[in-house]
């Protein structure tokens, strides 16, 4: 079972805790004593500890929470608590060998302002104020003791409050340091022309220090003074000084990238900030209002500044965490998964700053959970930063608990699909292979290979009885079967089925591999509103000229006459009529007749073809994850136009650029019609198009999405849909985003050996290309080892630029495309970007 452990009794994970219920009953347990918890040592990882809990209070759907007692007991795969506060939970959570969201030792360094400062300003560059310390800005002073040294630091006060630093300022503040003292408000704060008094203060604060605590002298910067709105009718009271504190909270998110969750605000006096305990917290946005920003613009613009600095100080905190060893972090699993950081709004001359204050574990997200429900209305669900933990907490332990397992995989692909060995890597995971090539570049990456040429997929049957026989003379007891080469799905779903694995029936693998028989299929869907059929397209199987008369007599022109079992668009074509249709049907059987002429695109099942009914409008990607016939996860991209009368992909976007409702509505379609063919488990790729009446249905593929799919919905969304696949052939049950954040656009244009290989090649283009790629200012997608120039050629590279804003993208990628010569007059991308608006 999916087990994540909240050690203590920490108020700031409760909303996590209910929403986990909501989301995974008896998923999220809190432990509330060190007698319902124990450590053993682990049989993955020698020297850590699994953590068992034989006790717990388990949250189900509708808020309620229930004492269970667990026998055998339960494994945590995620455990998280209030470490900095609760020395049994730190104890507990100490060097385990799942991953831990947090530890004693990270939330003492984080609750350290002077070591979270320092890393602020050396490692994310963001402005700090002035303190005597370290790091740009700050300056340190080292003692061994206070004792003897009072000469020096009166000293070294003078030097810092006469430094350049301080002349922007008026106040200081002498407060203690160290993570013993986080929240306690031991401050007092002395005009700067007072230096005997600051000296005096520093001194004081210095005895009763423990090893590792310093003492900071800090500048007291003023948030910013803006003037605020006035009415000719009301006379205008001098407002007094204020401070405005601004609160992030942040987490480790999808991809373990740093994500902004949650802003809020507090005000107080200038002269004493109000510290987390006693915040009446506000929206961001009401409290820059109210501060004297009027401009919407304004306003969005600063929330823009404000999400990338909060972000990089996380990713600096996360840099430094992973130079530590195991036992600094307090285990190899360790991580900071959820932090906080106060910002103040100051003026520097004319333009406002943010200057990061100092960095916590949990304060920051208390008072964030106090302005949800003070801005909630009465009834109103709680927001989105209680779902947004959960999901990342139970995915986190959906990860661990896919680590080591054993997979059978069937036919590793080509180049495309080189980062499928990535994540073999990273979660240690045992692949045997059954792979038609015995020279196949994996075979030496893999746990068991073995080769078995199952090409002439129409005797599927035979071979998976074959494959089964390989598996049980190896004695392989795989825990889940995958496959992501188009040819081989409806093998894989019968080994599948006979190995007793999740799967969707083969039967609808196959009813789904071969796209005429989809299109019947569908159109006899009646049921529901709106019914399948209204989703499906008039088509005719075609396997001979006897064949296609009829089909021509059926279904009407201008129409699509394509392969029935091919991929890659190869051999897809616009025809006029009746006498195109045999022309194209005459040279495509004359030219594809096997899997030798021209691999992995379904030759293997033959090559009969499908005349179908042409739609007009736009052409969209989902991609879809199901379990058991739920949808937990789409992603809807853009194609371009392609090059009629071939339909060769030629550009794409993500995220798309329709509206909300229209893409709900390819979603919808995708959905039912996978759920209406029989495809309730796995990850599948769907082809629609969107016109003036609604989604029309191009093909299924029923497996993961290929080209550059997989890797730009990871970029974007953080979603890793091969780990989504693993998953579901494992019997879990993703946790994926409800509501999935861009956190970038991206546009990019498929290549052709034909017509780009003398500039990518000779040209150098390639090169520049790849120096881009290194600096991170675009994306490669190489599609195959091979060019494969001629008539059915199929794009062997997809170049993409990738901007905050889509119209940026583009003009990023026309504008690299014409300088390497990319755009060519036969190959216009400006033309081929123009539905991206």
């Amino acid at each position: 079972d999916v087990t994540v452990c909240v050690l203590g009794a920490p108020i700031a994970f409760l909303p996590v805790l209910l929403e986990g219920g909501a989301r995974c009953p008896g998923a999220l347990l809190l432990c509330l004593s060190p007698a319902w918890a124990t450590r053993v040592p682990s049989e993955t990882q020698p020297g850590a500890c699994s953590l068992l809990l034989s006790r717990a209070v388990a949250f189900e759907a509708g808020g309620r929470s229930v004492l269970e007692a667990y026998a055998p007991p339960r494994r945590a795969a995620y455990v998280t608590g209030a470490f900095a506060a609760t020395a049994w939970a730190a104890e507990l959570a100490r060097n385990l060998d799942c991953p831990t969201g947090g530890s004693a030792p990270l939330a003492h360094l984080l609750e350290d302002p002077l070591a979270a400062r320092t890393l602020l300003a050396a490692r994310a560059s963001l402005p700090v104020p002035p303190t005597a310390s370290s790091a740009p800005g700050l300056r340190l002073v080292q003692l061994g003791s206070s004792a003897g040294h009072d000469g020096l630091i009166r000293e070294e006060v003078g030097a810092f409050l006469a430094g350049p630093d301080m002349a922007p300022y008026t106040q200081v503040a002498v407060r203690p340091a160290g993570w013993r003292w986080r929240g306690s408000g031991a401050r007092s704060t002395h005009t700067k022309a007072d230096g005997a008094a600051v000296a005096q203060a520093v001194l004081g604060r210095l005895h009763g220090l423990r090893e590792e605590e310093s003492v900071l002298l800090e500048a007291m910067v003023p948030t910013a003074n803006l003037p605020v709105p006035t009415s000719p009718t009301h006379s205008v009271v001098q407002r007094p000084p204020m401070a405005l504190r601004i609160c992030t909270v942040l987490c480790r998110s999808w991809g373990d990238r740093p994500q902004l969750c949650q802003v809020t605000c507090s005000v107080g006096r200038a002269e004493a900030p109000v510290p987390h305990s006693a915040a009446l917290p506000q929206s961001l946005d009401s409290a820059l209002q109210h501060w004297g920003l009027t401009e919407p613009g304004q306003r969005q613009t600063l929330s823009a500044r404000l999400r990338r600095a909060a972000e990089a100080a996380m990713a600096a905190v996360l840099d430094a965490e992973a130079e530590l060893t195991p036992e600094q972090r307090g285990g190899a699993r360790a991580h900071t998964d959820v932090m906080g950081v106060d910002f103040l709004l100051t003026c520097v001359g004319d333009s406002l700053e943010l200057v990061a204050l100092s960095a916590n574990t949990l304060r920051c997200l208390e008072t964030c959970w106090l302005a949800e429900a003070m801005g909630r209305a009465v009834g109103e669900p709680a927001g989105d930063l209680a779902r947004q933990l959960a999901e990342i907490m139970l995915h986190r332990a959906q990860c661990h608990l896919l680590e080591g397992k054993e997979i059978l995989l069937v036919e590793g692909g080509g180049v495309s699909k080189n980062f499928v060995w990535d994540v073999v890597r990273d979660y240690r995971l045992k692949i045997h292979l059954v792979e038609a090539d015995p020279e196949h570049f994996a075979a030496g990456l893999v746990e068991t290979f073995m080769h078995y040429d199952s090409t002439e997929h129409r005797r599927d049957e035979e071979h998976a009885e074959r494959v089964l026989e390989m598996v049980r003379a190896r004695g392989l007891r795989p825990h889940g079967c995958i496959c992501y080469w188009d040819d081989c799905v409806v093998l894989a779903a019968l080994v599948s089925q006979r190995l007793g694995l999740r799967t969707s029936p083969p039967g609808a693998v196959g009813l789904a591999k071969q796209k005429s028989r989809t299109h019947q299929h569908l159109l006899r869907c009646r049921r529901g509103r709106p019914p399948p059929a209204a989703y499906a397209v008039p088509c005719c199987h075609v396997e001979s000229h006897a064949d296609m008369e009829r089909a021509a007599s059926t279904v009407p022109f201008p129409a699509v006459a394509k392969l029935e079992f091919g991929a890659g668009a190869v051999g897809v074509r616009l025809v006029e009529s009746a006498g195109e249709c045999h022309a194209h049907a005459e040279r495509l059987w004359r030219d594809l007749k096997s899997d030798a002429d021209h691999p992995g695109i379904g030759l293997g099942w033959g090559n009969s073809m499908l005349l179908m009914e042409y739609v007009p409008g736009t052409e969209h990607d989902v991609d879809l994850v199901i379990f058991e016939g739920e949808l937990l996860g789409a992603w809807v991209s853009d194609n371009g136009p392609t090059r009629v009368p071939a339909f060769v992909e030629t550009a794409a976007c993500m995220p798309s650029c329709l509206p909300p409702d229209r893409q709900a509505q390819l979603v919808r379609a995708a959905h039912q019609c996978c759920v209406a063919c029989g495809l309730l488990d796995g990850v599948f790729n769907v082809e629609l198009k969107l016109g003036p009446g609604g989604p029309r249905l191009l093909e299924i593929n029923p497996r993961m999405g290929g080209f550059y799919l997989r890797d730009w919905i990871r970029e974007i969304y953080g979603v890793d849909l091969l780990v989504a696949a693993l998953m579901v052939a494992c019997g879990l049950r993703p946790v994926l985003p409800l509501r999935p954040v861009a956190r970038t656009n991206l546009v990019g244009v498929m290549c052709l050996a034909s017509l780009h290989g003398p500039a990518l090649g000779a040209g150098g283009s390639l090169k520049v290309l790849r120096a881009l790629e290194a600096r991170g200012l675009v994306r490669l997608n190489r599609l195959f080892e091979h060019d494969n120039p001629g008539d059915y050629e199929e794009p062997y590279l997809s170049v993409a630029c990738g901007s905050e804003s889509r119209h940026d993208a583009c003009l990023r990628l026309l504008t690299l495309c014409q300088a390497l010569g990319i755009d060519l007059p036969c190959y216009p991308v400006a033309h081929f970007l123009s539905h991206f608006k």
